[in-house]
C-alpha cells in the first residue's frame, strides 16, 4: 500500500501535481502515479527520475474497468484524481474511494457532480470511514479556509458576516474550460440534483446558516465594484459552516467578483452571458469546446505572470477582520500545489475524525493553511 496515489497524472494539471509531489514528499512516503497508458506513465516517471526527485510506483486504471479503480483505491491511503470533467470521468474514482474507506482529494468545481456524489455516497462512505474531500484547489480552498481563517478571530457566540471579493489574472486549459461550458449546459439537472440533496440532508438546528451578495460597490475597505458569482465556492463555505459551530449562531456569506471600475464589469458580464447561451444549444456547444481542446494548458510563462488575491471581510460581536489569500496562477500552478499539500495533510497530518462527504475547513482546518503558507500562498488576517 502507498500513502498517495495519483490518478490522471497524464492530464496537464496531473503533470503539475505529480511534479509537485515528486519534490515535497517526505523522505519516507510512496506514492503512485495512475492512469490508461502505461507508457505515459512510464514517461512520467522517467521525467521525474532525471530530476533525482522521488519516483512513484506506476498504476494502469481506467475509470470504465471497476476492478482496476476498486484495485487501485484499496492499496491508497490517499486517492488524488484531476480526472475530469468530473460529471463525465469522475464518478469511478469516488465510488472506489468510498468502498475502500481511505481519502479522496480532487480539483471538482462542478456543484452538480458534488451533489450527485453526496446522494449516491455519503451513506457507504459515512459507514467505511472514507473522507471524500471536493474541491480542493482554487476551486475552493482560498474561499473555504480564507473564511475559516476570518471566523478563528472573531467570537463564536455571536452573528458572523463575512463578504469575499476576489479578483484573478489567469490563463485556462482545455479541461478547465471543457467542465465550464458542461456546466453551464446542465443548469436544470444541477437544480435538480441540489434540490434533492437539500431535502435528504437537513439543516442544522438552532443556527442559521445562508449565503448572499448583490451588484454595487464592494464594502469599505475593499475599493471597485462587486458582481455576485454563481460558482461552488460559496456552496462550499456555507457547507463548512453548517458543519462548525465556531461560525456562530447565526453566518451570512456574499460572493463576489471583484472590479476595479464599472468598465471592467461591464465587459465581463458579456462574455460569460455568451458562453452560457452558447452552452444550451447543442451545436454551439460542441463548437465551444472545440475552441480549447482538452490537455491544453498555459506555458510556463503565462503561469508565471498569473497571480490571484482573494480579500473577505468578517464581522462579528462588534469586531471587524479583514483577510487576504493571495497567490500565483491560481488555476494551475497554485491549485496543484493545493491539490497535492491537501493529499499530503490526509496522509500525515492529525487531523479531526471525519468521515463521509465533507470539506477541507471541517476535515483539515488550519493544519492544511498552515501548510499552505509555508508553501508559499498568503494568509494574512488584520483588525480594522
Amino acid at each position: 500500500m502507498v500513502d498517495i496515489t495519483l490518478f490522471g497524472a497524464t492530464g496537464f494539471t496531473g503533470g503539475l501535481t505529480a511534479d509537485y509531489l515528486a519534490v515535497h514528499l517526505p523522505a519516507d512516503a510512496s506514492w503512485a502515479i495512475a492512469g490508461r497508458s502505461r507508457s505515459k506513465l512510464e514517461a512520467i516517471a522517467e521525467r521525474i527520475k532525471a530530476t533525482g526527485r522521488s519516483v512513484p510506483e506506476l498504476v494502469v486504471a481506467n475509470g470504465e474497468d471497476a476492478e482496476s479503480m476498486a484495485q487501485m483505491a484499496q492499496n491508497a491511503r490517499v486517492l488524488i484524481t484531476t480526472v475530469g470533467p468530473y460529471l463525465r470521468y469522475g464518478e469511478a474514482a469516488v465510488k472506489a474511494a468510498a468502498e475502500a474507506g481511505i481519502a479522496y482529494v480532487d480539483l471538482c468545481g462542478e456543484p452538480q457532480f458534488v451533489d450527485l456524489m453526496w446522494l449516491r455516497y455519503q451513506a457507504i462512505a459515512t459507514e467505511t470511514g472514507a473522507k471524500l474531500v471536493h474541491a480542493c484547489g482554487f476551486d475552493s480552498i482560498p474561499y473555504d479556509l480564507g473564511v475559516l481563517a476570518t471566523v478563528n478571530t472573531l467570537p463564536d457566540d455571536v452573528p458572523i458576516s463575512v463578504k469575499g471579493y476576489i479578483r484573478a489574472k489567469a490563463s485556462f486549459s482545455g479541461g478547465t474550460f471543457a467542465s465550464a461550458v458542461n456546466q453551464f449546459s446542465q443548469f436544470r439537472s444541477a437544480k435538480a440534483a441540489a434540490k434533492q440533496r437539500r431535502a435528504t440532508e437537513g439543516r442544522p438546528t438552532g443556527r442559521r446558516v445562508r449565503g448572499g451578495g448583490g451588484f454595487g460597490r464592494a464594502a469599505a475597505p475593499v475599493e471597485g465594484f462587486g458582481v455576485p458569482l454563481p460558482t461552488i465556492d460559496p456552496q462550499i463555505v456555507l457547507r463548512s459552516a453548517r458543519a462548525l459551530e465556531g461560525y456562530g449562531p447565526q453566518f451570512t456569506y456574499e460572493h463576489h467578483a471583484h472590479f476595479k471600475t464599472r468598465h471592467m464589469m461591464a465587459l465581463a458580464a458579456p462574455v460569460v452571458g455568451t458562453v452560457a447561451v452558447a452552452s444550451q444549444i447543442p451545436v454551439l456547444k460542441s463548437l465551444l469546446l472545440k475552441v480549447k481542446p482538452a490537455g491544453e494548458g498555459p506555458s510556463e510563462t503565462e503561469r508565471s505572470n498569473s497571480w490571484f488575491k482573494l480579500t473577505l471581510l468578517g464581522e462579528g460581536g462588534g469586531q471587524r477582520v479583514v483577510t487576504t489569500v493571495s497567490g500565483g496562477d491560481p488555476g494551475y500552478t497554485e491549485t496543484a500545489k493545493m491539490l497535492a499539500e491537501s493529499a499530503m495533510c490526509l496522509a500525515f497530518d492529525e487531523l479531526p475524525d471525519v468521515s463521509g462527504q465533507t470539506t477541507t475547513a471541517v476535515a483539515m482546518g488550519t493544519s492544511l493553511i498552515d501548510r499552505l503558507q509555508r508553501a508559499g500562498i498568503a494568509f494574512d488576517t488584520q483588525t480594522i
